[in-house]
């Protein structure tokens, strides 16, 4: 199996997305999605199930898109995952399910994450009439008493566990500190690498179900643990993220024009610094930048400052350029 079998991932060129937010991946066609579906083995012991953090029937969706039945091949998603149009751009498929698959082992894998996305902007598109509501499991949990959950934080932990509880039946009430709900998908990843209209939809699926969301409330502040569950919460799910930026500690970080990640991101993402001055909110970037890190947050900060106009931007990282794995 060679690298052609695999299907490849429309883009824009680099000369183009370098000077704009839109979308890098731009989706497969239904054509590409259909031939990248065939090349799957159908394995009576899938691994790539095991693979899956949710345990998506993913052969059973992969055969739904051979045979053109692609809302279908979304709706056997959305039996584990209600966010599929996130998971499809932004889920670490190739660490995961892809990692997994046989196919891998002699060449390249089935591009799992491509068709999770396809499937998901497909129903996007067409819209059919088919409301998330009606894949509730509408399981009664405790007689005919539906218990209230609290949910502090609406990103993907907070978002997945709200979905979850929401359709065994649980009402739902989303607490987020910010004026707008997603959490790291809204205010962390670039639009570029996930569009926000995406993350709107999937969110506005979820109030659907009658999930309410309920932003600018700072629990802590606005109210306490105790007070929640004493205003008649059953259960309080923390999923405040891990939005606390860490520092080296050395000379210069207090300065101006130092910005951690958290910060930069945030500015750029939930408040569009990129527009400014359409938008209130500016960066100061210079004809220079230097990003510290080589992880995801540190090339999405390093492709926004690009985007925004630096003439040079340097990755700073304390490893080799060369990955080595050991064990």
């Amino acid at each position: 199996m060679v690298d052609k079998d695999r299907v490849h991932m429309p883009t824009q060129p680099p000369d183009e997305r370098k000077n704009n937010f839109k979308e890098v991946a731009l989706g497969l066609t239904k054509e590409q999605a259909i031939e990248e579906a065939k090349r799957c083995l159908n394995c009576k012991n899938p691994p790539c199930v095991t693979g899956c953090p949710v345990g998506i029937d993913i052969p059973k969706f992969i055969q739904l898109i051979k045979d053109e039945k692609f809302i279908e091949a979304e709706e056997v998603i959305k039996e584990d995952n209600l966010l599929p149009a996130v998971c499809g751009r932004v889920c670490p498929q190739e660490d995961q399910c892809e990692k997994s698959c046989i196919l891998a082992k002699r060449g390249k894998p089935i591009a799992i994450g491509y068709l999770e996305r396809f499937v998901a902007d497909y129903r996007i598109k067409n819209n059919p009439p088919s409301p998330v509501c009606n894949l509730q499991k509408e399981k009664e949990v405790v007689g005919s008493r539906q218990p209230k959950i609290a949910v502090i934080g609406s990103g993907p932990s907070g978002l997945t566990c709200a979905s979850e509880l929401r359709r065994l039946g649980y009402k739902v009430v989303i607490f987020e500190a910010l004026h707008k709900p997603g959490g790291v998908l809204t205010y962390g990843i670039p639009s570029f690498r996930l569009p926000k209209d995406i993350v709107n939809y999937e969110i506005e699926n979820l109030k659907k179900m009658g999930v309410r969301i309920k932003t600018n409330s700072i629990i802590g502040r606005l109210k306490t643990i105790d007070q929640l569950l004493k205003e008649g919460f059953s259960a309080v799910y923390i999923a405040t993220g891990a939005g606390h930026p860490m520092f080296m500690h050395i000379p210069g970080e207090d300065l101006n024009y130092v910005y951690s990640t958290n910060e930069f991101l945030t500015r750029v993402n939930l408040m569009e610094a990129y527009k400014f001055p359409e938008t209130d909110t500016p960066v100061i970037l210079g004809k220079k930048t230097a990003v510290i890190g080589g992880g995801n947050t540190a090339m999405d900060s390093a492709r926004c400052a690009l985007r925004m106009g630096v003439e040079k931007v340097y990755c700073i990282y304390r490893r080799t350029e060369r990955v080595y794995f050991l064990g």
